[in-house]
């Protein structure tokens, strides 16, 4: 049947695509992603059979951003260490000594202002958050307005003066251990790193020699490299790290409306108009 294959819809990353497949579905016309990561896709290979390429960024980007916010929130008042706690057989009362940090007034720095990093900086600004944001361009001056975000041009300035730092960036070469040993060197040892965007955009063996040594005070992950660790990865047996099963855009309505944007980006290719959400090699 591959002759009749005029499109794919990725779910999970499957079906794998790659030149076999490629070559095997001659009217292929588009390859929709059911998510906004395409770092498990060959760009410039699909490319060059001519085949277009969507993702879905308006589908999960609220949703990728409550997440972002949870784990925020999770980390700082130590929400996973008090529930065992509340839950232990043992369980007589609280100690006095488990303090969370305030989040109120804080410094968020969100390195990638994309559609999910803005939404994560307007839900920042209710917490009357200060926030710096780097990214490859600046956002307009309104738009900034409209958040409160203040330009880093450097990463190192977002860095040094962030308690919160989330990362909210596409895995490409270019920022493939984009925060590794340099990075979390130059974070202050009371910050907590976020990762919701692909683990390998943090430098993981840098992140447990921070977090072990006090370098930075917490981290909250909801990618790692491999999904899931290895059962043995020190990151699964530090007090200070949460974890998450790459939870991003899952939930009931993210789902729903990823399949209905994928339809939509399918359904323009088959008909020869622009794609609403097309993605071309860099």
């Amino acid at each position: 049947v591959g002759k009749k294959v005029q499109a794919i819809y990725l779910w999970w990353h499957k079906p794998v695509v790659n030149k076999d497949l490629l070559q095997n579905l001659p009217n292929l016309k588009v390859i929709a992603n059911s998510g906004v990561g395409m770092d498990h896709l060959d760009l410039k290979l699909i490319a060059s059979f001519g085949v277009k390429m969507a993702n879905a960024p308006r589908a999960v980007s609220s949703s990728t951003a409550d997440t972002g916010m949870a784990l925020l929130l999770a980390s700082t008042r130590r929400l996973v260490e008090v529930h065992n706690i509340s839950i232990s057989p043992s369980m007589e009362y609280c100690e006095a000594d488990i303090l969370g940090v305030k989040v109120t007034g804080a410094t968020l720095g969100i390195i990638g202002m994309g559609s999910i990093g803005y939404k994560i900086a307007l839900r920042a600004k209710a917490f009357e958050m200060n926030i710096l944001y780097h990214n490859r361009t600046q956002r307009k001056a309104e738009e900034e307005q409209t958040v409160g975000a203040t330009y880093c041009k450097k990463i190192d300035s977002l860095l040094q003066q962030a308690d919160f730092v989330m990362v909210v960036v596409s895995l490409t070469p270019q920022t493939h251990k984009l925060i590794g040993k340099r990075e979390l060197e130059l974070m202050k040892p009371t910050a907590t790193l976020i990762n919701i965007s692909r683990g390998a955009v943090v430098d993981q063996e840098a992140l447990v020699a921070a977090l072990q040594t006090g370098g930075i005070e917490a981290a909250a992950l909801d990618v790692t490299y491999p999904e899931p660790l290895p059962r043995d990865h020190p990151l699964l047996k530090l007090k200070n790290v949460i974890i998450t099963p790459h939870l991003g855009a899952k939930t009931d309505k993210a789902s729903y409306r990823i399949t209905e944007e994928a339809v939509e980006n399918i359904l323009a290719a088959l008909s020869g108009l622009p794609l609403p959400s097309e993605v071309f090699p860099s």
